[in-house]
């Protein structure tokens, strides 16, 4: 599903009234009578209230005039709150608010943060609507505004953001200095992406999509948004077609490098992964050293011992990863290695010399810092970067505070200045392109933040890769997949506890259900 940024949705209504010839009052009444609608179907037990309207000067506020007018037409109380001076609102809004105040509505406009506190405490609303922001919010929410929204959470009512929660980012997902915790968020004609990223999406409560007029089918182009969310329906039009009649050639070659002592388990995840992606063969290249703890641990994957010391790799495993790469479709690079100055020195020539699809995570990211200058210095061939918040801060030289509080516009930027995909781990994981391509998965639970979760990350990504997958949709696909075989683990035991092996298991069950009509 296309989720749109705020100046995509703006686009869209100036779109359907410029050229379209739609009045912007009837879409704000659309708006309105649908939220309304969902109001009333879902808090049935709540009337008649009392509902109050926290409305502001702009769009929403005057979406929140329309819902205010028709509950208090259907018999409910309502009180319509608006933190602006009559003056100060123009507009489609402006109409709104005339025709709820000749409708008899009760409408109270307040410019002082006492009297705001005080219609609180006397109104002692059931239901609450938001009509402050939702997407035209640009700045960081102070004074009046502010207060509002701390008296909308301290409430016991139930509280349905219109559009979107006020406070969040419509963009981006970003909190602008404090956010309304809503139950229900109606939004209007396609979810945003601040709804689906996080932080965002953690205030948004139950999301429903209402349309409101805005005709799909003939929006032009260069309207349409180039963020997606990645849903089942999505991630199945992702998945490489599958010949009956093929062999293990037909479904790639993939080489992993990874390992090092203590970790050979990064490695044989990886590798494992890969299998269970459908990848036809699999090369897990690893330290000499550890190369018979790998003998043991890999049954269906080859292995192969690289050049080391010290149980590290070296320069001199560098020719042999790369006669290894030729007979390749994939390369997975990182579980593992440890962190060297020698490993470092290898990571950069095979980043800049190789040319087949690249995944790089785990220690891979993390000899990266300082020196990212050589993802530009690589000639050919696509690149997937996988850190998790911690790599991608040290990647960065940010807190991971905040990463987590602008993962959206960070992951955009750093994949368009580097020319990688970036895959930005975390609940609601965002998978981003060089071209501004930016995916949002919505799959996934917290039995995923275990030791190895990562490296079957990794495999899977690099199993996709070899078996032909476009690197973008690749990312996107194995993100999704990794998520949902968490997913079916939880269904039978729950995701405390669970493992990095579990994961794996479900990966060809989490392909076969995608294989369903």
């Amino acid at each position: 599903m296309q989720l749109y940024s705020a100046a995509e949705m703006v686009a869209a209504d100036r779109y359907a009234i410029d050229t379209l010839g739609l009045p912007g009052a009837v879409l704000m009444e659309n708006a309105g009578r649908a939220c309304a609608q969902s109001i009333e179907e879902r808090y049935a037990e709540c009337f008649p209230g009392p509902v109050v309207v926290v409305a502001g000067k702009g769009n929403n506020g005057g979406d929140g005039y329309v819902i205010a007018r028709i509950l208090a037409d259907h018999g409910w109380q309502v009180t319509t709150l608006v933190l602006a001076d009559p003056e100060k609102i123009a507009g489609d809004a402006a109409v709104m608010l005339q025709i709820l105040r000749q409708c008899g509505g009760r409408v109270v406009f307040i410019s002082d943060e006492e009297i705001l506190v005080q219609r609180f405490d006397e109104l002692q609303p059931h239901l609450i609507v938001d009509a402050l922001f939702g997407t035209g919010l640009a700045s960081e929410v102070r004074g009046l505004p502010a207060v509002a929204i701390a008296l909308m959470n301290k409430a016991t009512a139930r509280v349905i953001a219109v559009d979107l929660p006020s406070g969040v980012d419509a963009s981006n997902g970003r909190i602008c200095g404090c956010v309304v915790r809503a139950d229900v968020t109606v939004s209007f004609d396609h979810p945003k992406i601040g709804h689906i990223s996080t932080p965002g999406a953690l205030y948004v409560g139950e999301l429903e999509v209402v349309d409101i007029g805005i005709p799909a089918t003939k929006r032009p182009t260069d309207l349409l948004p180039h963020a997606r969310m990645i849903d089942a329906a999505v991630a199945r039009s992702l998945v490489p077609e599958r010949p009956a009649f093929a062999h293990k050639g037909t479904f790639g070659h993939l080489l992993v490098v990874a390992g090092s002592p203590g970790k050979t388990g990064a490695a044989a995840l990886a590798g494992d992964a890969a299998l269970r992606s459908g990848c036809g063969l699999v090369t897990v290249a690893v330290p000499a050293s550890v190369h018979d703890i790998l003998e043991v641990k890999l049954t269906e994957a080859m292995t192969v011992p690289l050049a080391d010391r010290d149980g590290l790799l070296t320069m001199a495993a560098a020719d042999r990863i790369v006669e290894l790469a030729a007979s390749s479709q994939a390369l997975a690079l990182g579980p593992g290695l440890s962190q060297s100055d020698g490993l470092r020195q290898l990571l950069r020539r095979l980043v800049t010399t190789l040319n087949l699809p690249l995944v790089i995570d785990a220690d891979g990211l993390n000899l990266l810092v300082g020196q990212l200058d050589c993802l530009l210095e690589r000639q050919d061939g696509p690149l997937i970067l996988t850190p998790h918040p911690g790599e991608m801060a040290r990647l960065v030289g940010m807190s991971v505070a905040a990463i987590e509080a602008d993962r959206f516009d960070l992951a955009r930027d750093f994949a368009r200045r580097h020319r990688v995909i970036l895959l930005l781990k975390g609940a609601r994981t965002i998978i981003a392109a060089p071209d501004g391509r930016v995916h949002i998965n919505t799959s996934g639970n917290n039995g995923l933040s275990s030791g190895g979760s990562g490296d079957v990350l990794t495999g899977l990504i690099g199993g996709l890769l070899a078996q032909g997958c476009d690197p973008f949709a690749a990312a996107s696909l194995a993100a999704w997949m990794h998520g949902r075989a968490a997913e079916q683990v939880a269904e039978n035991r729950g995701t405390v506890g669970m493992t990095a092996g579990e994961l794996i298991l479900k990966l060809p069950l989490v392909r076969q259900e995608l294989a369903q009509p």
